[in-house]
């Protein structure tokens, strides 16, 4: 099915595929595929669509049903690089007679098409939507139906885990997402994990709503754990530590220098020294009596 949808929307090449491809398409059995092959081979390649009649076995029906669907290049007839269908091949040179061009040059060249309006061209068999889609082949024949494919640049020096360092900025793609978070190729054989709270600056309740596969995403490393191959990684924005190093949470304790400002207990060098002080006052005040 996966075949048939991708062969209806981008065409085959006649001259190149081979018979299972050639199967897939409309009109075309496994047997007629295979005569289509055999008369290739035993003929050379075809000039043109129409060539197709001498093909054993592929009669009439067939070729109106398959001939919309296979592609010549560099062939008789420039239209049969396109999706144009063969009968469909005289409103096409009316529409290129009226723009002042022939087919080879307006299809390098469909500024002309522009000035025109697919209303003048339809008639008792060609309606408005089938001019518009001649229209729209003709101006980028053979085009690629599928969108802009945009894929990660992976950085430089970093091609294993090793490279890695906490506070990285790295590009790349999202491979998997799951309830807890997403996972990421940066180009070092070892996805990251986004945790689903490291996923943006705000509560995020289904990773699917920031990320899907294929996403091209810029992370920041935040934890490298090379022996269990474990990559941490944010597209968190603010720059406070996920993840605060052992000396911070130590302070944090007070176990290091001790509380701030409103602790309520001093380090140790601190406290002898208040002691000392307040000894040395009593004492004072014992004399005194």
């Amino acid at each position: 099915g996966v075949v048939e949808d991708a062969v209806n929307a981008v065409g085959v090449e006649l001259n190149t595929a081979s018979a299972p491809l050639l199967a897939r398409v409309s009109g075309l059995s496994a047997g007629l595929a295979e005569s289509v092959v055999a008369h290739r081979d035993a003929n050379g390649p075809f000039a043109s669509r129409k060539e197709l009649l001498k093909v054993a076995r592929l009669g009439p029906k067939a070729f109106e049903q398959a001939a919309g669907f296979l592609r010549i290049q560099g062939g008789k007839e420039p239209l049969d690089a396109s999706s144009v269908h063969p009968e469909a091949y005289d409103l096409a040179r009316r529409i290129v007679s009226a723009a002042g061009k022939d087919v080879a040059t307006l299809m390098k060249d469909p500024a002309p098409l522009k000035r025109l309006s697919p209303e003048d061209f339809t008639d008792d068999t060609f309606g408005l939507p089938t001019v518009r889609d001649i229209m729209a082949e003709l101006e980028k024949p053979g085009r690629d139906p599928r969108p802009e494919f945009k894929t990660a640049t992976f950085a430089e020096g970093v091609n294993e885990i090793r490279d890695l360092k906490p506070g990285m900025r790295l590009e790349g793609t999202v491979t998997n997402v799951a309830a807890f978070g997403a996972f990421v190729d940066i180009g070092v054989h070892q996805d990251g994990l986004v945790h689903v709270s490291q996923l943006a600056d705000r509560f995020v309740k289904d990773p699917h709503e920031v990320v899907k596969a294929g996403d091209v995403v810029t992370v920041r490393v935040v934890e490298v754990d090379v022996a269990r191959k474990r990559i941490g990684l944010t597209m968190r924005k603010d720059n406070a530590d996920t993840r605060p190093d052992r000396g911070a949470r130590d302070q944090q304790r007070g176990s290091k220098g001790g509380k701030g400002p409103r602790g309520g207990s001093a380090g140790p060098a601190k406290r002898d020294e208040a002691q000392g002080a307040f000894g040395a006052a009593l004492m004072d005040a014992l004399k005194k009596r």
